[in-house]
């Protein structure tokens, strides 16, 4: 299972995405430009330590990302607010990458025209959209235990 992350304009959800993606053992690509300065010393305070643990993955372009995605045979499953797609209702699969857009805009067309497959999130009709992190982190919950990949559980002294 990845994560990848579509020019995001928010360096603390991106801090929080690293943490999610390190605490559940996932890849997070990151696709630039980014709204803010992308470097892991910029995103230490919100990442916090968890960011030397985590798989992140810089794409300097879209088209860089697609190409590396392809080249690995990854489904693109893009989470939008334009379908009417449950999430609930998606059969996940171990290949695939979870693409959520920029906070401000979600993706261009292009984009969503690349993606396999578009689900959302059922919410109020009259809320716009959950924040990108709670999002990645509902969506990611269900893939994680539909495809049998969640982390054991251990004890820790964390």
């Amino acid at each position: 299972m990845n994560i990848a992350l579509f020019e995001p304009d928010i360096p603390q959800n991106v801090g929080t995405i690293i943490r999610l993606s390190a605490c559940m053992n996932v890849k997070l690509h990151v696709i630039e430009p980014c709204g803010f300065p992308f470097s892991i010393k910029a995103l230490r305070r919100s990442a916090m330590d968890y960011i030397d643990i985590a798989n992140v993955e810089q794409h300097k372009s879209w088209q860089h990302f697609n190409e590396v995605r392809e080249k690995n045979g990854l489904r693109l499953v893009l989470l939008t607010t334009k379908t009417k797609n449950s999430y609930l209702d998606f059969s996940f699969q171990e290949n695939d990458v979870l693409l959520l857009g920029r906070e401000s805009a979600g993706v261009p067309d292009f984009v969503e025209a690349a993606s396999d497959e578009q689900i959302t999130i059922p919410m109020n009709e009259n809320a716009r959209s959950l924040n990108v992190a709670i999002s990645t982190a509902m969506v990611l919950g269900e893939a994680l235990r539909q495809t049998n990949t969640m982390p054991a559980i251990t004890p820790t002294n964390k």
